[in-house]
């Protein structure tokens, strides 16, 4: 059971610490805030994040648990999808880091880290392609500890990186974002070869 709790972690590393607007606006506060501001749009953000990889883990499972033909094409072409994820991150070359607005209102905060996690529609696409395609892969018996895994990935990336920015604040460039960057895109690359291996085992 711990192999799959430490599956959905690695799985979860990988899908949370891409940098992109979501890391960003994180990474952004711990550095012009206070940390207790800090830490509470970290918290914010795990929530969102948390709920939106449920969402994408449940919803696309229970729908994969009832039709055979979509779980082999969710393993098939969501293997390859996180393949390809995995290989424009390891290519990618990251942008500096960008200046976010960060001088907002709790409400205003809710709302920030509600739109860069749920309404971005890549987030919901690659959430439901990478854990829709895990949970076909995986047996109900340990889907349970593989989405835990994911999300104390979710809670350790994003409390991580806000402690993490808060000390070394003036040490993060493009390329402590780029090694990110590659090591995250390796891991999926590996995972979505994994996909692709479940797809053959049930179809031979």
């Amino acid at each position: 059971m711990i192999k799959y709790l430490i599956q959905g972690f690695l799985v979860g590393m990988a899908y949370v610490a891409p940098i992109g607007m979501q890391n960003i606006y994180v990474i952004n506060n711990a550095i012009g805030n206070s940390k207790s501001k800090a830490y509470t749009v970290a918290l914010i953000t795990i929530f969102f994040d948390i709920s939106l990889a449920l969402a994408c883990f449940f919803g696309m499972g229970a729908i994969m648990e009832k039709f055979q033909f979509l779980k082999l094409g969710i393993l098939l072409f969501g293997g390859m999808a996180v393949i390809y994820i995995g290989i424009q991150l390891i290519k990618s070359v990251p942008d500096a880091v960008n200046e976010v607005d960060i001088n907002k209102t709790f409400l205003q905060v809710v709302l920030a880290c509600f739109l860069v996690t749920w309404a971005n529609p890549q987030a919901l696409i690659d959430g439901s392609l990478l854990l829709g395609g895990f949970r076909a892969g995986l047996a109900p018996e340990f889907s349970k500890m593989f989405i835990l895994g994911v999300c104390l990935a979710s809670s350790t990336w994003f409390l991580g990186i806000t402690t993490i920015a808060s000390i070394f604040k003036n040490n993060i460039n493009n390329k402590a974002i780029r090694i990110i960057n590659v090591v995250c895109g390796s891991v999926l690359v590996y995972y979505g070869f994994k996909l692709g291996y479940s797809f053959l085992d049930i179809v031979a």
